[in-house]
């Protein structure tokens, strides 16, 4: 049993194109699989199938039923294509033969061009002056301050530092699926104030682009946002940004959000 992130995402080749998925120990106490592990395992699993040298730059991912905390993921891979720069893979995370998670995911070899990115945000504490966080799911977490109190029209955001605690080799691949197993923390509606909306529920849908490497055993700021809820779904974006500011990967998240029954 997995019992730290590096562990958590391994996956073990089981024939050509199969493979297994780590059982990690259920440090948060969850009921069901937390959805960026299978994820994050799903994407490793993709990514050993392609060449070394084409790294994750997206995923698209569908969660269809809760997984089970206790049970090994399968994990099917198909390879629709490998281009010149870009490979294309599918993959279907299975357990007791019932499909729970569904992705498509694509690896693009490093090319020299132009580029732009948006500047992060600059008002905010660092993690070590922090001290409201938890750790769970082999995570540190730190909650940035001053982001609780907002007015209800406000496009409130969640934002958090988070690392993997223990040290963790130098993979590309790996600490790419390290930020894909981060990026399904949080929710983009914990502090919206609305009749009859919820401040999360279980995710839908989930998509990450990936722009440059950044270790995940060092801190990570998690940004979040919500864009749109209504018909008892919410769509939220977000961003992972190195401690230096650095545009790691963005992200859109679709969530279920019921209201309570009864």
């Amino acid at each position: 049993m997995a019992q730290n992130l590096v562990e958590a995402l391994d996956v073990e080749e089981l024939d050509r194109d199969l493979f297994r998925g780590a059982v990690a120990a259920n440090t948060s106490g969850r009921p069901s699989l937390y959805g960026g592990q299978v994820a994050g395992q799903a994407l490793r699993a993709a990514g050993l199938t392609v060449p070394p040298d084409r790294a994750p730059h997206s995923l698209h991912g569908y969660f269809l039923r809760p997984g089970k905390v206790d049970r090994p993921v399968i994990l099917r891979v198909s390879r629709d294509r490998d281009g010149r720069s870009f490979s294309s893979r599918r993959v279907v995370a299975v357990q007791d033969g019932e499909v729970i998670f569904s992705m498509l995911a694509s690896f693009h070899v490093r090319e020299q061009s132009g580029s732009y990115e948006t500047e992060g945000p600059d008002d905010i504490a660092g993690p070590e002056e922090l001290r409201t966080g938890w750790t769970a799911l082999f995570l540190e977490v730190r909650v940035v301050e001053g982001t609780d109190a907002v007015d209800v029209t406000q496009r409130a955001s969640d934002r958090m530092w988070v690392r993997v605690p223990t040290q963790m080799p130098a993979d590309r691949l790996l600490h790419a699926c390290a930020l894909a197993y981060i990026s399904d923390l949080g929710t983009g509606f914990g502090r919206l104030a609305i009749e009859g909306l919820p401040a999360g529920g279980p995710s839908i849908d989930h998509a990450v682009w990936f722009q440059q490497d950044v270790r995940a055993d060092d801190w990570v700021l998690l940004d979040l946002w919500p864009m749109k809820a209504g018909a008892a779904r919410g769509v939220y974006l977000g961003t992972l940004r190195g401690r230096d500011g650095a545009l790691a990967a963005m992200l859109a998240q679709e969530m279920l959000l019921r209201p309570p029954s009864g």
